[in-house]
């Protein structure tokens, strides 16, 4: 997939687009960009995505230090490649941007950069000016514009839509299975592994703290999971924990994220490390000793690695 940081340099013979912001790049959006492919295909074109970056959220809140979300850019690259995606196109997104209407913003990107022969979007899809676009703006820039138009509804699984606001809520309450079904694949954090106070290895079991790479990253709730890390040297099993460490660090509530590795004393300081959250095993809690949590510890290890087939 070719990966376009601004318009500069993209070429293109008509090709089929969708645009959106993707976070997540969930099983509702890989309905919408399979369905990109195929039309894509069938036209003898290519596939392209357009995206926005910073999210619109962070530039009109002011960098709210609040606001969270499911992948980083770097995530969504990665995910759309895995779709098959030919391009994708990332848009710096600015307050002058966010003031241009629904068909300017066509005629500037889609029409004038990108050449676009159909657009596609999702059910929910909302851009230009305060982001008043609706269907029949959409439908009407096409037809000044010459290019064709699809909206497509929305995957459900149940009764309940798939969205990226339902898996942020899900995966923030602990809600780790559900979270993972509406994804179609396990959450995911990009760290960097930094130095912690090494309380893990004073207790038998040595961890290696994470500093996600994305500052705006969902963390999620406090607790012990099993997960699947990667490093350079490869793909472990693991136990990790998030959480203030209330045993320990008496009441700090500053959370930290520590990994166990099964089987593994590397040195890994500093190294890049990807975790993909399998099992939610239970959630925080505040043992009367450090014996107790010892003893938790060693449960939880024997779950995590029952779950994780080890």
């Amino acid at each position: 997939m070719e990966t376009f940081y601004g318009h500069k340099d993209f070429k293109s013979d008509k090709p089929v687009v969708t645009l959106g912001m993707f976070d997540g790049v969930h099983r509702g959006h890989r309905a919408l960009l399979n369905s990109l492919i195929s039309r894509a295909e069938s036209l003898g074109t290519e596939s392209v995505v357009m995206t926005l970056d910073p999210h619109p959220r962070i530039v009109l809140s002011g960098n709210d230090s609040t606001l969270r979300f499911l992948t980083s850019l770097e995530e969504k690259r990665g995910l759309m490649e895995e779709a098959g995606i030919d391009k994708l196109v990332v848009i710096p997104f600015s307050l002058q941007l966010s003031r241009l209407h629904a068909c300017d913003f066509v005629k500037k990107y889609l029409v004038d950069v990108i050449g676009v022969q159909h657009l596609i979007l999702g059910f929910d899809h909302h851009f230009g000016y305060r982001g008043y676009s609706n269907a029949e703006t959409v439908t009407e820039c096409a037809a000044r514009y010459g290019f064709s138009v699809d909206r497509l509804g929305p995957l459900k699984e149940g009764n309940e839509i798939i969205s990226s606001t339902t898996i942020r809520e899900l995966i923030a309450d602990g809600s780790l299975d559900k979270a993972n079904s509406l994804l179609g694949y396990p959450y995911l954090l990009k760290g960097k592994v930094v130095e912690g106070r090494k309380i893990g290895r004073m207790l038998g079991y040595p961890t290696a703290n994470i500093e996600p790479d994305y500052s705006y990253k969902l963390i999620p709730a406090d607790g012990v999971y099993a997960v699947e890390a990667s490093l350079d040297s490869g793909n472990f099993k693991a136990m990790l924990y998030i959480g203030p460490r209330p045993t320990i660090e008496r009441n700090s509530g500053k959370r930290t994220i520590e990994v166990n590795i099964f089987d593994f004393d590397n040195d890994i300081y500093r190294k890049n490390i990807t975790v993909k959250f399998m099992y939610r095993l239970r959630g925080d809690k505040k043992f009367s000793s450090r014996e107790q949590l010892l003893d938790q510890i060693i449960k939880d290890k024997a779950e995590a690695m029952r779950l994780l087939g080890i």
